[in-house]
């Protein structure tokens, strides 16, 4: 039986059903592309960030600029004179915002995972129904047709709705352990910084270059203009 024969023999039923496969796909595309450690939590951020500080200037544009944990720390730091209290609480609010963009799509992911089998239960309902009606019509005999039909549905939908459910959920947990562990790298290196701070003896110099630069130029973690290089 190829795809077609099963989208036919499924009934309406398979319409939802293929409807929740592409969406769990793009999703699933999605979120594989997105959740990647590198690039919302780079390890050794946070000991760059203290080196930054050690030197006497971090440029909190370009670690925003940088990655997602960039953004958390450049929030810390913004709020650095007023006490470590104070960054620690930037520090949880910032994070949970990026914990937040992390999980999206998750929910619609689950919601996936959970009801693709009920509505491949609800085809066996209604195939099952079609077999007993024609049975109880009493000429099941000259409607082998209807009852094959029936069978057929019922069994098409269930394995319809499982085939999408079962990858869906392990796409679900798996996504979920990984914002677990990006999170966790985040507290890490984020704890990192405010140990520094904590006992960093000098004054913290902050810059912002982001107004007013020239068309082209990139800049260097500590506020400078990057050379430019000459086309060879």
């Amino acid at each position: 039986m190829d795809m077609m024969e099963a989208l036919m023999a499924g009934g309406w039923l398979m319409v939802p059903l293929l409807g929740c496969s592409l969406l769990a796909t793009v999703i699933i595309i999605e979120r594989l592309w997105t959740l990647r450690a590198r690039r919302i939590a780079p390890f050794g951020l946070g000991q760059e960030v203290c080196s930054l500080v050690a030197r006497g200037q971090v440029n909190l544009f370009w670690l925003e600029s940088h990655s997602p944990l960039g953004g958390v720390l450049a929030a810390g730091l913004r709020n650095a004179r007023l006490g470590h209290e104070q960054v620690r609480s930037r520090l949880q609010e910032a994070a949970t915002a990026v914990i937040h963009d992390m999980e999206r799509f998750l929910s619609p992911l689950g919601t996936i995972a959970a009801i693709t089998p009920l509505i491949g239960l609800l085809g066996t309902v209604v195939g099952m129904i079609e077999v007993f009606s024609v049975i109880v019509a009493g000429d099941g005999a000259s409607r082998t047709a209807d009852l094959a039909g029936g069978i057929s549905r019922a069994l098409v939908t269930t394995a319809a709705g499982l085939t999408v459910a079962i990858p869906a959920l392990m796409f679900h947990r798996y996504f979920q352990r990984r914002v677990e562990d990006i999170t966790v790298r985040m507290e890490e290196q984020a704890g990192q910084v405010v140990e520094f701070l904590a006992h960093y003896p000098g004054e913290l110099t902050l810059a912002e270059r982001h107004e007013g630069d020239r068309d082209g130029d990139r800049l260097e973690a500590d506020g400078r203009i990057a050379p430019r290089v000459k086309p060879s």
